[in-house]
């Protein structure tokens, strides 16, 4: 897939142009891990007879000099805004920096002005919460979108036009490009080398950067949901007794019942405390537990299935792809303990 400028002419890499211009747009606050992800894999991407095939340049929406990092050391950045004018692609990294951007959604006066220079037609890329700078210009309005899980619910309530997807590592809405936080940057990365030219290249660079071509699912399966404490009040009572019993077949009678209610009064008042029915927080418990043996027993999935509750195999794997995105036997091999 190629853009246009607003001459109709293709932007995309093509055999008859140099190489594809990659600008990196950084800010006071960037994670340095972030800004290599692009030089890396862009860095490493060649034809077959050895030309690079991108070219990349880290550029500031201000004058060149220091940027503050979030590590101990900041980093000299060489090139100004003028780099974005000539970018046929625009990667923005995150930043831990605060401000306006982060609490009102908006860009500071400096970072409108590079964006203005943005040739039209230009990819636009965000790594993690780089997407609240993509939000801020107004590129992702009406567009879906992603960027880290833990920032999701904050970005759609500051850019509420935008489709945010928490559960993707990446998404590709053609010429805007938005990423899930930190490593998943360089799937997005590697993913744009592959629509640019061939699955061939991109497996070449991942296999020199030593990182899968591609990984199964989304973030769905990095997002910690711990299991609620019981408390004094409410249906509490009723779900610590379930969280005891989760190998067991739970009734929603037997629920109500701990709580001496009916099973429609205790129903809307477990919705009104957790945000789902009884059934489908009981889903979410196993899928936990079974999380929690996938990542640190060696139990055959078979027993797994049997002590999260789920009976069989299959339902299982229903479940924890449904929830995770991932098969069982996917997410223990990425996240099993190794001992």
């Amino acid at each position: 897939m190629t853009e246009q400028d607003a001459g109709g002419t293709q932007q995309g890499p093509g055999p008859d142009r140099g190489p594809h211009r990659v600008a990196v747009l950084v800010r006071d606050g960037l994670i340095p891990f972030e800004l290599g992800i692009p030089h890396r894999l862009f860095g490493r991407a060649r034809s077959a007879d050895g030309r690079p095939l991108y070219e990349v340049t880290t550029c500031s929406a201000g004058p060149p000099g220091e940027v503050r990092t979030d590590a101990d050391f900041a980093v000299r950045v060489e090139h100004g805004p003028e780099a974005l004018a000539r970018a046929d692609t625009v990667v923005v990294p995150a930043s831990h920096e605060r401000g306006v951007l982060h609490e009102r959604g908006v860009l500071t006066d400096e970072l409108a002005a590079a964006f203005a220079v943005i040739r039209p037609g230009t990819r636009l890329v965000s790594i993690c919460t780089g997407a609240y700078v993509l939000g801020a210009a107004g590129v992702l309005d009406g567009r879906p979108a992603t960027t880290h899980w833990a920032s999701t619910e904050h970005f759609q309530r500051l850019f509420p036009q935008v489709r945010v997807d928490p559960d993707v590592l990446f998404v590709d809405d053609g010429d805007v490009l938005t990423s899930a936080g930190v490593a998943a940057g360089i799937d997005l990365c590697l993913h744009l080398v592959r629509r640019d030219h061939g699955a061939a290249v991109a497996a070449e660079v991942a296999r020199v950067t030593v990182v899968p071509p591609h990984r199964d699912g989304g973030q769905a399966q990095y997002v910690r949901r711990p299991v609620p404490e019981a408390r004094a009040a409410g249906t509490a009572r009723a779900r610590a007794w379930a969280l005891e019993r989760l190998h067991e077949p739970v009734r929603l009678r037997d629920l109500a019942e701990r709580e001496a209610l009916s099973v429609r009064t205790f129903t809307r008042r477990f919705r009104e405390e957790t945000g789902v029915s009884p059934g489908e927080w009981l889903t979410l418990q196993r899928v936990e537990r079974a999380r929690h043996l996938l990542e640190t027993t060696d139990l055959p999935v078979e027993r797994i299935a049997r002590d999260a509750g789920f009976g069989s195999v299959q339902s299982l794997r229903q479940h924890v792809r449904a929830v995770l995105g991932v098969a069982p036997t996917t997410y223990r091999r990425t996240f099993h303990e190794t001992r």
